[in-house]
């Protein structure tokens, strides 16, 4: 599958202008939260398979109306060309949860990002952002962070059409407008935080044409990645973070999972950082990446190969569960 490089436009620089506005300088969290609030618990991180208690509703709730995204952004984001000499990599981390679970918060990981000043993207499923209303609403009023939509039960849009597969990424968007207005009524200061995220991310790497024309017809940029950590696998730091670190080049978008399901992610970050800053490297937010040059899209969905997201894809039809493939 051959990838499409896009020329900036006028509606480009306009949309990606809106999209950085929060730029500056980083603080250590929030303002609004005191920072015992927003420091790791022991045991937030924990998964739990088969949670007690009523399924997560939503309220009603009228979404923000989104204008399509351009033409030159549709399709599958996978990294950014960036200027010559120009060294930029974006880190994201994905907040899943599925709906026979109740997933965690690594707070490990947002602590060293904070720490170490580290901008950051999160992708959060609408149902993770309602089991954990207080983290969700902390991290969406975080200057450094950024929040994307990550579908509402991590579902496969490759296997589900129609109202089913809209709702997966409305009923998302929901989510983030419920946390943002928690944020809000704790004294956050979000005139640059949308109230309906400008990102999304197709679970498992995986599409359909008709769910990455509705996401993109809802105003969403589908951000996808060119470097795979394997975090959910039982690969240890060290090696975790030789391997990001020998794929990572200018421009990457870097998978991670800050949600219970990454082993050893903490402990790899903490090698990767500095081996990256050392290389000369900035970290940022995906949309401050995509602000500095011009994204390579794809007209289809991957996780590192086209093809290779097709075993998740027969899993959903068949209901199995399996590692990511690497």
């Amino acid at each position: 599958m051959s990838h499409l490089l896009v020329r900036r436009t006028a509606a480009f620089a306009s949309l990606l202008a809106a999209l950085v506005a929060a730029g500056g300088a980083r603080a250590a969290g929030p303002a609004c939260y005191p920072p015992a609030a927003l420091s790791a618990r022991p045991g937030e991180e924990q998964v739990e398979p088969h949670p007690r208690g009523e399924p997560v509703t939503l309220p009603a709730t009228t979404l923000a109306p989104a204008a399509p995204v351009p033409a030159t952004l549709r399709g599958s984001i996978r990294r950014v060309d960036l200027p010559a000499g120009v060294k930029m990599v974006a880190l994201t981390f994905d907040l899943c949860e599925a709906s026979a679970e109740r997933s965690g918060y690594d707070g490990a990981i947002v602590d060293l990002l904070r720490d170490e000043q580290v901008p950051a993207t999160f992708f959060g499923g609408g149902k993770w952002l309602m089991s954990h209303p207080e983290r969700g609403a902390q991290l969406i009023a975080d200057p450094g962070f950024e929040m994307g939509n990550h579908t509402w039960s991590h579902a496969n849009l490759t296997v589900r059409s129609g109202e089913a597969m809209q709702r997966q990424v409305d009923d998302a968007d929901i989510a983030f407008a419920l946390r943002r207005s928690d944020a809000q009524a704790q004294g956050c200061a979000l005139s640059a935080v949308p109230a309906r995220p400008s990102l999304f991310r197709f679970p498992y790497g995986s599409c359909s044409a008709e769910s990455l024309a509705y996401v993109n017809d809802t105003g969403h940029l589908a951000i996808q990645w060119d470097v795979d950590s394997g975090d959910p696998a039982l690969l240890g730091a060290k090696l975790m973070a030789d391997d990001m670190l020998r794929q990572i080049r200018p421009g990457s978008i870097v998978l991670m999972h800050a949600n219970g399901r990454g082993k050893h992610t903490a402990e790899a970050l903490r090698r990767l950082v500095p081996a990256l800053r050392a290389k000369g490297y900035r970290l940022v937010t995906v949309s401050e990446l995509l602000a500095a040059g011009r994204p390579v899209i794809a007209d289809t969905c991957y996780s590192l190969k086209p093809g290779d997201t097709r075993v998740y894809d027969e899993a959903a039809r068949t209901g199995k569960r399996i590692l990511p493939v690497r």
